[in-house]
């Protein structure tokens, strides 16, 4: 092959990486292949800690976090709860953004013990919100929706089970779960919050 014909490969080689390397710097999400949403959340009904009930609609068009967690926890809650923060402090001033921390232990965790617990943490309720109620509903939504405990763990009674998981599940404004992170893991905290920012930006 003469060198006057791999010159011409060679530049028109180099002139298409150019042209995909512009559009990729000008048309968001350009040459990404976007993973399928892991679920979809379910309609649900819960309580917060100011006794206001919240529904999917209040979460519509909205990024978020979910979380299960339960305010006497001693071992991975309190970490958990650390780490979210950095998560909090990141969006707290972003109205698109909000954190939904449900219990895992309603028969403990009334809306008067959710309140003391969201007291404790001096965050903005409005960005942070603390959710109880039933607790098959509460159960159903961290396995169906947020696919964050294992189906397997839905034992025959209801009395018998409990879930304690340290995964969150994050959302995007039309409802699909992206993708589930762990909580107790620093470097995925930080990626969950390099995929808000992302979400965030999305019409």
């Amino acid at each position: 092959m003469s060198k006057k014909r791999l010159f011409y490969i060679g530049f028109f080689v180099a002139l298409a990486l150019i042209f995909y390397l512009v559009l990729t710097l000008i048309i968001p999400g350009f040459g990404k292949v976007k993973s399928p949403p892991v679920s979809f959340v379910k309609p649900f009904s819960f309580t917060n800690q100011d006794g206001k009930v919240v529904t999917e609609k209040d979460v519509a068009g909205k990024v978020y976090v979910a979380e299960y967690f339960f305010t006497h926890c001693e071992g991975i809650c309190p970490i958990m709860n650390n780490n979210m923060r950095l998560v909090y402090e990141e969006f707290k001033n972003d109205s698109n953004f909000i954190i939904l921390s449900h219990t895992c232990d309603p028969d403990r965790d009334s809306v008067g013990q959710m309140k003391y617990y969201a007291d404790s943490m001096k965050v903005d309720t409005r960005r942070w919100i603390f959710l109880t109620g039933g607790k098959q509903s509460l159960y159903d939504a961290a396995r169906v929706s947020y696919t964050i405990d294992d189906p397997v763990n839905n034992l025959k009674s209801l009395d018998d089970q409990f879930i304690h998981s340290q995964f969150w599940a994050l959302v995007n404004k039309k409802g699909d779960v992206m993708k589930i992170y762990d909580g107790l893991k620093e470097s995925e905290v930080k990626s969950l919050i390099k995929a808000a920012r992302r979400l965030l930006k999305e019409e």
